[in-house]
């Protein structure tokens, strides 16, 4: 007897491609398209080819812009990960006080990014805001508007405030998932909470830390909103981040073909990269 197939469930995900192919597919289309011309106005243009690629390729904007982003991101990924960790063995297992801790974490994720920049730009600021005016007391020299190192912790500080919540509730989930008979085992074994952090729930977190690495990644290296309200991508330059450069140059210059191919040697950066943490944390865990 010949099974019948069923296919009236595709039905159902055809919504999901249509969804799909209006949103990112039609729009990667368009940029495509407007990376090999030269746009003067909606009648007048002009094929280019690769000219465009290799201009940007060459600009030293680029070069500035992604040097700061990978110093950026990779600042982020060494606190927020071992802290996020750390905040999710601390966190109560049950009880009033693991849902109240819950809570509290997801409080900053529930925060607009653009209110997360003014918050901080009104708490270091040296006449009203808490931080600012905390450190001139202590005699501290602060001042994120026109100091660049004071810049750069600021807005450091601002995105692990913002996003460790994010790190140690992903942790927190993985470390509730191990079964209770590894930690018997292990106080049978008399095991120290070491050796149970580096047999037991590190090996077992490593999914779930792969998945915190990969979105704080393409978080933090497409990051905007949060230090263009806090310090506008100043003091000069020193917090332009490529997302701030591009926008510069598509709407402030309104180089839409250069800004399209920009975009599009953005985000193969952030495939490549995204799929070279993927490719090294998936090959160590076969191993």
């Amino acid at each position: 007897m010949t099974k019948v197939q069923n296919n009236r469930a595709w039905w159902l995900v055809l919504p999901v491609f249509l969804l799909v192919a209006f949103s990112a597919i039609l729009p990667m289309m368009t940029v495509v398209n407007y990376s090999v011309q030269d746009i003067f106005d909606s009648s007048t243009r002009f094929f280019v080819g690769a000219d465009w690629y290799r201009q940007i390729l060459h600009d030293p904007r680029l070069h500035d812009s992604l040097l700061r982003q990978f110093i950026f991101s990779g600042c982020v990924l060494l606190i927020e990960i071992p802290l996020g960790i750390a905040v999710a063995l601390t966190m109560p297992t049950r009880g009033r006080w693991a849902s109240l801790c819950l809570i509290v974490m997801a409080i900053p994720l529930l925060i607009p990014w653009n209110v997360v920049g003014t918050i901080w730009q009104i708490f270091g600021r040296a006449d009203i805001g808490l931080l600012g005016w905390s450190l001139r007391e202590l005699g501290v020299d602060y001042n994120y508007a026109s100091n660049t190192r004071d810049a750069w912790v600021t807005v450091l500080v601002m995105d692990v405030w913002h996003w460790t919540s994010l790190v140690a509730l992903l942790c927190y989930s993985g470390l509730r998932a191990i079964p209770d008979a590894y930690y018997q085992a292990a106080r049978i074994d008399r095991a120290s909470s070491w050796a149970v952090f580096r047999y037991i729930q590190l090996p077992k977190l490593k999914s779930v830390l792969l998945i915190a690495v990969m979105l704080r990644f393409m978080d933090s290296f497409m990051i905007y909103t949060e230090p263009f309200v806090l310090t506008g991508g100043g003091p000069g330059n020193a917090t332009t981040f490529l997302s701030q450069t591009l926008t510069k140059m598509a709407v402030g210059q309104f180089d839409l073909g250069p800004a399209a191919a920009f975009s599009l040697i953005y985000f193969l950066i952030i495939l490549l990269v995204s799929w070279l943490f993927y490719t090294a944390m998936t090959h160590g865990d076969q191993k």
